[in-house]
């Protein structure tokens, strides 16, 4: 593979990872506005998913993909609940809703990240994406570690107003969820042999979802809908999101793909709140800690003794 190939992957993943960041400054703003989360997020999820429907079966290509993965459902090469990843999607974007504007995007972004890291570790260990499984080793362990100090030291300048602190375990357990939703994207991918008909599957689960939250949580409809069209555009971002990751895998695989992400979002995050005035120091050593728990979670390491 020739390197301006991997560039090429690298720089999709990467964009990828900065479309998440900035997805969740425009849900977060959107939410602000309508002083609705749920609303936001569901306003996100379904304008992506309304937009995907249409390019799927605008196409032939779209419609086969679609094809095999009911031909997979009905001779159980795949289960039903490997397909509704997407409602991880949905529990990401409402916490967008609900915690950005409090929390900023940096932290929003390291809390997302710690989950991703440790729940990866345990899917990878009990093999429930494509794949083998892969063990625990010492290394993805001491990056776990490091992940929960980021954390802690990314939200330790909040420590003096405990009650915005807490909003900070929504993108944790988001994070903990993207790990099952990742495994489960690739089985899905597998089946269908299409991108954008697997993002289209994942956006309908969570589109589903979050339907069925905001009839239970109903709050009303807002007495006005803001002007700036630009907060409607979290779901075509968060299609740019998904499908960086799901294109580039082909280019740089799995392991590059989430380096590259990773650094994506934080990179943007970081950018995001220091325009907006939310940048702390404690938040850019948490991000720097960050970016050094993944890469040791990363490294090669021989498998641990148990």
């Amino acid at each position: 593979m020739s390197g301006s190939t991997q560039v090429t992957g690298g720089l999709l993943a990467a964009v990828g990872g900065l479309a998440i960041a900035v997805q969740a400054r425009v849900n977060g703003s959107l939410a602000q506005s309508l002083q609705n989360g749920l609303l936001a997020a569901w306003i996100s999820f379904a304008g992506g998913w309304l937009v995907l429907l249409v390019l799927v079966l605008s196409r032939q290509s779209g419609r086969d993909g679609l094809l095999r993965l009911r031909d997979a459902l009905r001779h159980r090469r795949i289960r039903w609940w490997e397909c509704v990843g997407g409602i991880s999607g949905a529990v990401l974007v409402g916490s967008q809703g609900l915690a950005v504007a409090t929390i900023g995007v940096a932290v929003f972004t390291v809390a997302v990240v710690i989950g991703q890291v440790v729940s990866s570790m345990v899917i990878d260990r009990l093999g429930v994406g494509p794949g083998e499984p892969k063990p625990f080793t010492t290394t993805r362990v001491a990056g776990a570690v490091v992940g929960v100090i980021a954390v802690t030291v990314a939200v330790s300048h909040q420590f003096a107003s405990p009650g915005g602190l807490w909003l900070a375990v929504l993108p944790l357990v988001a994070g903990l969820l993207m790990g099952w939703q990742q495994a489960v994207n690739g089985l899905v991918r597998e089946a269908a042999a299409h991108s954008l008909a697997t993002i289209l599957v994942n956006f309908t689960a969570g589109t589903a979802a979050l339907s069925l939250v905001n009839l239970v949580a109903w709050g009303g409809v807002p007495g006005t809908f803001t002007s700036h069209w630009w907060l409607y555009l979290g779901g075509l971002i968060g299609i740019v999101g998904v499908g960086g990751a799901i294109v580039s895998v082909r280019f740089i695989g799995v392991l590059m793909v989430g380096l590259c992400g990773v650094s994506g979002q934080l990179v943007g995050a970081v950018l995001l709140d220091a325009v907006s005035g939310h940048l702390a120091l404690p938040t850019v050593i948490g991000v720097v800690l960050t970016l050094v728990s993944v890469g040791i979670a990363a490294l090669p390491n021989g498998r641990m003794k148990t």
